[in-house]
């Protein structure tokens, strides 16, 4: 998912699927703030339980036809059996959309509940992978996690085991949750490339805009978040826009140092707003 010239630092954007007209008018004026950073791609989001798959659908076909956006589209096994994945596949394909993110997905219950496959479905993102793979249609993402993955229950090995397979069946690109610290990242990457593998894992950023929902996302996702950051985000959680301010400084210094360390881009959760967004590009002294 790199732009072409060779060493470029790869920028993409993340959306989820807005409820209503005002959050999909809302969207639009995100995506075309963004737009000036010529990203080299965005991706829009399923909701747990595959909740949002229809609305999924229709807003990544409708970005790749109303902009020149390179358009990521989520696919997830929730809800969904294997002729219906096929079929979904083949609508992407049609709306003109070339690279799918292939997840598990997470059950209604958040990704700690109880895992239950749809009959005549996948129970894992690999058997995606492989699905997707076959139709040669598509680049293939898959998700990646530095403070280990909720299931894995802290087996790193597990982890880089299942990133190795799914690199194998066709993936060409991963993208990770979101962290806080560098070091998390360097050590999947070099366990990876150790390993022999020459999958691009892609730093997701999470500029933190409010701290109820850091809270739930981390404890959702299993993610950790440094003590001495948590701190300092409680201590401002009266004050939305210090935290909105101290979610673009925390941002953009692991930004600087996910770049020090060799990240072959920065994705960015945007929540389906640009400010934070855009002040964390002006900070790395990027320009449009």
């Amino acid at each position: 998912m790199k732009r072409e010239k060779s060493g470029d630092l790869a920028f993409s954007f993340e959306f989820f699927p807005p409820k209503d007209a005002v959050g999909e008018e809302r969207l639009w004026a995100t995506i075309a703030d963004l737009e000036s950073h010529a990203p080299d791609f965005v991706s829009v989001t399923y909701g747990a339980g595959g909740s949002t798959r229809e609305r999924t659908t229709r807003i990544t076909s409708e970005i790749t036809k109303r902009t020149k956006i390179p358009t990521v589209a989520h696919l997830t096994c929730v809800g969904s059996t294997r002729d219906e994945l096929s079929q979904i596949l083949s609508n992407y394909h049609l709306a003109g959309i070339r690279s799918i993110l292939a997840l598990r997905g997470d059950p209604e219950g958040g990704p700690s509940a109880a895992w239950i496959s749809t009959p005549g479905g996948f129970s894992h993102a690999d058997q995606l992978v492989h699905l997707a793979a076959e139709t040669g249609n598509f680049q293939i993402g898959v998700a990646a996690f530095p403070d280990g993955h909720p299931a894995s229950r802290g087996n790193f090995e597990l982890d880089v085991d299942v990133l190795l397979r799914k690199e194998e069946l066709g993936a060409t690109f991963a993208t990770t949750q979101f962290f806080f610290d560098v070091n998390r990242w360097i050590a999947l990457v070099d366990r990876l490339a150790a390993r022999g593998s020459k999958l691009p894992i892609i730093p997701g950023i999470l500029p933190v805009t409010s701290v109820k929902q850091l809270l739930h996302m981390s404890s959702l996702s299993g993610t950790t978040i440094p003590k001495e950051i948590e701190e300092r985000f409680i201590k401002l959680e009266s004050d939305p826009q210090a935290v909105k301010s101290l979610g673009v400084e925390v941002a953009t210094l692991l930004c600087q140092d996910l770049v020090a360390a060799g990240a072959p881009g920065l994705h960015f959760y945007t929540m389906n707003s640009s400010r934070a967004t855009q002040e964390i590009y002006a900070n790395l002294g990027f320009t449009k």
